[in-house]
């Protein structure tokens, strides 16, 4: 285990897109992050945050889209 990393990198997800967290988001809350994302991954702009913990203690935050309206 690295002793730069006091904690496990959280992982984002948005549909098969897995995003490992770097310095660039250590310490940001989800929603910061979903601000720093959603200019390469628009549709997370409104998508519903889910987190979840696996069982190794690993946090994986989940962007989980909404369906658009259309008309």
């Amino acid at each position: 285990m690295s002793d730069q990393n006091n904690a496990q990198s959280r992982i984002f997800k948005t549909g098969a897109v897995r995003i490992v967290e770097d310095d660039s988001m250590r310490g940001l809350d989800n929603e910061a992050v979903r601000n720093l994302l959603k200019v390469t991954y628009p549709e997370i702009a409104n998508a519903t945050i889910r987190e979840v913990s696996t069982e190794d203690g690993q946090k994986v935050v989940e962007f989980l889209p909404q369906p658009g309206r259309k008309g």
